[in-house]
C-alpha cells in the first residue's frame, strides 16, 4: 500500500512537472518577440502578427513631450516621443528629473497589452543643450570651420554619454544642412556651404553611435553600447537651400491682417 501511494505521488509529481514545462514552453512561444536570443527577423515577425491596426498606427506616431502623459502613451500605443529645443521637465530640471520623467512615460508604454517600449529622442545639437550643467559645444558652423573630423567624433561621444545619462537613447543630431544663404535663420546649424566639408563632419555619427564593427552589413543600424545613442542625420533633402521660411508664408500674412 505504501509503495502504491509512493508510486502515485511520484506519478502526480511527474505530471505536475510536465504540465509546468509545457506551460513554460507555450508562454515562451507566445512571447517570442521578447526573447533576445531569437533572431531579430523572427521577433519582428512575431510581434507584427500580434499587433492590431491601432497598435501599428500608434507605433508610427511621435509626439512632443509637452503633449504627452503616461496615460496617453498607454491609450494610443505611442511609439516615440521627443523633446525639441527648450522642451524640459521643469526650468531647473536635474539629471534625476529627466530620468524620472522618461521612466514615467516609459512605464505607460510598457503597461500596454504587448508592452512595447517607446523610444525617446531629444535635440542634442551642440551637446546635451536642453539639460542644465551639460557640456555645451560650439554650433555646427563653428565646428565646420575647424575641419577637424576627429574633434567632432569626440564631441559626438561626449554628447552621447550625457544624453544616455538622462535615460534618453536617441539624439536628433547631426544637422547636415548645406547652407546656401547666410540670411537663412538656421545657417548656424550647417557645418559649411561646401558639401565635402559637411560630408566629412558626419563622422560625428561615429561618436554618437560608436564605430561600426568590421564585417557588418551595410545599411544595418548600429549602436555600440549603453553610453551611445541612435543618431539622426537631419532634416529634409535640400535642407539649407531654403528660399523662404514657412513662417513667412503662413504666419506673417496672418499676423499682419490682425
Amino acid at each position: 500500500m505504501v509503495n502504491m501511494v509512493k508510486s502515485m505521488s511520484m506519478s502526480y509529481l511527474g505530471m505536475m512537472v510536465l504540465l509546468w514545462w509545457l506551460a513554460v514552453v507555450v508562454v515562451a512561444e507566445d512571447v517570442k518577440y521578447k526573447d533576445p536570443k531569437q533572431p531579430v527577423a523572427a521577433r519582428v515577425k512575431d510581434l507584427l502578427e500580434k499587433m492590431t491596426m491601432e497598435e501599428k498606427i500608434g507605433q508610427m506616431v511621435q509626439i512632443e513631450r509637452i503633449s504627452a502623459t503616461p496615460d496617453i502613451m498607454k491609450q494610443y500605443f505611442i511609439g516615440s516621443m521627443l523633446s525639441g529645443g527648450g522642451s524640459v521637465p521643469n526650468p531647473q530640471a536635474t539629471v534625476v528629473d529627466w530620468i524620472n520623467m522618461v521612466n514615467g512615460f516609459q512605464n505607460g508604454s510598457l503597461s500596454t497589452r504587448l508592452g512595447i517600449p517607446m523610444i525617446y529622442g531629444i535635440d542634442a545639437v551642440h551637446g546635451h543643450n536642453n539639460v542644465i550643467n551639460a557640456t555645451i559645444f560650439p554650433h555646427n558652423v563653428g565646428l565646420g570651420a575647424t575641419r577637424d573630423t576627429d574633434l567632432v567624433k569626440r564631441i559626438g561621444a561626449a554628447t552621447a554619454a550625457e544624453v544616455r545619462a538622462t535615460g534618453i537613447p536617441y539624439a536628433f543630431a547631426p544637422c547636415i544642412a548645406v547652407c546656401r544663404d547666410p540670411r537663412w535663420g538656421r545657417c548656424y546649424e550647417s557645418y559649411s556651404e561646401d558639401t565635402k566639408v559637411v560630408q566629412s563632419m558626419t563622422d560625428i555619427i561615429l561618436g554618437l553611435q560608436g564605430e561600426i564593427p568590421k564585417g557588418s552589413r551595410l545599411g544595418v543600424p548600429y549602436v555600440a553600447g549603453k553610453d551611445k545613442v541612435a543618431a539622426c542625420a537631419k532634416h529634409f533633402v535640400a535642407d539649407g537651400g531654403t528660399l523662404m521660411e514657412l513662417m513667412k508664408i503662413t504666419q506673417w500674412p496672418t499676423n499682419m491682417s490682425c
